[in-house]
């Protein structure tokens, strides 16, 4: 039992979209549970009741957890993502003072909260927000810091859906191919006879199951196969992400419905890998974050042959993900360099189609679509954004010509309890910044 916890921790770490963390109302608030003050892992060594272990499942019990998404490299195997020689490109400053003290209403709520109050509310790790590619806000707290890194759980999925959709414009890949045709390893399983589209707009119809109270969801496998842990005695399951994606049935036919589920990220990631002979993490430092300015190498976690996850193993500096975000908002340039296609930008903010979307049951995010990996509003501004677990997120909104990065650590896996007080304060954030605010 303690090695299948710890791999649903490692899962939940990277990739779970369930809200399997207890967030009952004796849980610490963010001040109660700030990871400097309670002294996680300080000390050599550090005592016996601050000390936080990966083999154990330790590193995600809360509160220890808002230490470890700041210091995964410290606790299990990775892979680099170099950021090159070069020189940090520039983001120019022009602070401002008025932003704490915005007043939004949270959805469902009849009292207005302030943005400050919003930081708090998400257990946010930290934040930066540009406007015209200008920091005008930047917080950290709990034991993230300016140089720090912090995984980005499931915004990994929208970086492995842009190498993608760059390899479909370069004609490396082909939308309409089916995937066996790039790893034939795949043609007995259900991602066989499905499309690199398909894939690359989870609109495959995959037995994947998500659901951490049943122990025979296909979410366990993939756990258990990931984990870079030595199996126990009498495991019989597949060893690693490759082995794993072989056994996915098919359940359905694709091209029906949106179905957010993880493994498909790790099957894209592996046509990437035969299509162009280099892992995602080593592509991703190749296309994108060598040419980004990057301040710092980024990194990805590992299974125990040393395959990246695709779909949630990323960490990184809170302002390269803030770079990368404006050079989104750009049409893919960033100080004038060619980075991503314009053809790809564009097609990400056009969007998926929402009826498919719809079936998947969002309930906050009603008329929303999903396209390259990418979460895509259709709001009147024309938002889209990169979301991850726990709080994660790239959120662009080309109207205002803003872009938000933000770290977090909330107890709840489950953006349906982040988004009240994220989504509405986005928008709030984006008509001040268009000075929408003022003129009501």
């Amino acid at each position: 039992m303690q090695w299948a916890a710890t791999a649903l921790a490692l899962l939940l770490t990277l990739a779970s979209v369930a809200d399997a963390t207890d967030t009952s109302a004796d849980v610490p608030d963010a001040r109660e549970s700030d990871p400097a003050k309670l002294g996680w892992m300080r000390g050599a060594p550090p005592p016996p009741d601050r000390i936080i272990r990966f083999h154990d499942g330790s590193y995600w019990r809360f509160p220890a957890m808002r230490w470890s998404v700041s210091n995964f490299r410290r606790l299990m195997p990775t892979v680099n993502v170099s950021r090159g020689l070069g020189t940090a490109a520039p983001l120019p400053r022009a602070p401002r003072d008025d932003i704490d003290t915005l007043r939004f209403m949270p959805l469902g709520s009849a009292t207005a909260m302030t943005w400050r109050e919003s930081l708090d509310a998400n257990y946010v790790d930290g934040i930066v927000v540009l406007h015209r590619g200008r920091i005008v806000y930047e917080r950290y707290f709990g034991v993230l810091k300016e140089d720090g890194q912090h995984g980005a759980m499931s915004v990994t999925k929208s970086f492995v859906g842009t190498l993608g959709a760059m390899l479909v414009v370069s004609g490396t890949l082909d939308a309409d191919k089916r995937v066996d045709e790039y790893v034939p390893e795949l043609a007995a399983s259900a991602f066989g006879d499905a499309t690199v589209r398909q894939l690359l707009d989870m609109t495959t119809a995959i037995r994947f199951r998500e659901d951490y109270a049943d122990p025979d969801a296909e979410i366990w496998a993939h756990a258990k196969a990931g984990n870079p842990l030595p199996k126990p005695q009498g495991y019989a399951g597949p060893h690693g992400y490759f082995e794993f994606l072989q056994t996915v049935r098919k359940e359905g036919e694709h091209g029906r419905a949106f179905g957010y589920k993880t493994a498909n990220t790790d099957a894209l990631g592996w046509v990437i890998a035969r299509a162009t002979g280099h892992s995602v993490a080593e592509l991703l430092s190749e296309l994108i974050w060598s040419k980004l300015g990057a301040e710092q190498d980024a990194y990805f976690s590992v299974d125990a042959i040393g395959t990246p996850f695709a779909g949630g193993g990323l960490s990184a500096g809170l302002r390269d993900m803030a770079r990368l975000g404006e050079m989104i908002r750009n049409g893919g340039l960033l100080n004038g360099h060619r980075i991503v296609p314009q053809a790809v930008v564009d097609d990400i903010r056009r969007g998926g189609d929402p009826g498919l979307f719809a079936k998947a049951g969002y309930a906050l995010l009603s008329g929303w679509s999903y396209r390259n990996m990418w979460w895509v509003t259709h709001n009147e501004h024309g938002a889209f954004a990169a979301r991850g677990v726990h709080g994660q997120t790239i959120y662009i909104d080309p109207a205002a010509e803003m872009v938000i990065a933000r770290f977090a650590s909330h107890p709840s896996a489950a953006n349906t309890a982040i988004d009240p007080t994220s989504l509405p304060a986005f928008h709030a954030l984006a008509m001040h910044l268009m000075g929408a605010l003022e003129k009501q």
